[in-house]
């Protein structure tokens, strides 16, 4: 398998249906006053200095920045996999903070969906068995409609029975991104979900994403370093040093390309 740092000519994204307008929208996660703080005192380092931010439901947001910026730390944070120094992160009108282990255990289990760079699938359990696990830990049954839609989608029907070692990476993301979306969650967040795969796997993948957006409502919030990617999403948030400092809605490739080009100014 072939790794590439940047995606090179995938399709172009499908064009969306008209935006609902911004009143009519309903926020599926949101940051306030967010501060991450590592150390102490002057020697403390704020990968997060009080970043404000609210991703709306049925969007695909785009989490851009350099090396250092906070990009992964905001994801994480709002996800739930970490917790903030100061301020507040909530998954729709629920405080994180607010939730003990157990409830915010629970809530990351049925809200939630999580795709990232490393596949991380069960070595020993088939495709459907992966796709499914997340059900199954919950003890709720599969939505069989729903399981064959995601599945047919993402191109995986003659599949199911591989494990996978028998899986190329790309379709090992698939079974991933499926995973991600078998338990309708409210959000999911995709951490670099194209960061190991060649370029033709990398487009499939974000092409399948735009359409979980447009076709199922999903909402959608990934970060990653690469404009193409970017291209994808309605838009794009770009952090530097702990801080958002700029938003593009309904970007391309190249327009991105020259934000990020600025950050090196």
């Amino acid at each position: 398998m072939s790794r590439t740092d940047t995606l090179q000519h995938p399709a172009a994204p499908a064009t969306p249906p008209p935006a609902a307008p911004q009143q009519l929208r309903s926020i599926a996660a949101s940051a306030t006053d967010a501060v991450k703080a590592y150390g102490r005192g002057d020697a403390a380092v704020h990968a997060l200095d009080g970043v404000t931010v609210a991703f709306e439901r049925g969007r695909f947001t785009a989490i851009m920045g350099p090396s250092g910026s906070g990009k992964s730390t905001l994801m994480q944070t709002v996800a739930g996999l970490d917790t903030l120094t100061s301020g507040s992160v909530s998954i729709g009108d629920v405080e994180l903070s607010t939730l003990s282990d157990k409830e915010l255990t629970r809530l990351r289990r049925d809200r939630i969906g999580f795709i990232f760079q490393a596949f991380n699938l069960v070595p020993t359990l088939t495709a459907e068995e992966n796709i499914l696990l997340p059900l199954d830990l919950a003890g709720r049954k599969p939505d069989r409609e729903w399981f064959e839609s995601i599945v047919d989608t993402v191109g995986l029907g003659s599949r199911l029975g591989h494990r996978p070692a028998e899986l190329s990476g790309g379709q090992q993301q698939r079974v991933a991104v499926a995973r991600a979306l078998v338990s309708r969650p409210e959000i999911v967040f995709g951490d670099e979900p194209t960061g190991n795969l060649d370029s033709r796997s990398g487009s499939e993948i974000l092409a399948f994403l735009r359409n979980a957006v447009h076709q199922l409502g999903q909402t959608v919030v990934m970060v990653t370093h690469d404009p193409v990617a970017a291209a994808y999403a309605d838009r794009v948030v770009f952090l530097a040093d702990g801080h958002i400092v700029d938003e593009m809605s309904d970007p391309t490739s190249d327009r991105v390309l020259d934000r990020m080009k600025r950050f090196g100014r």
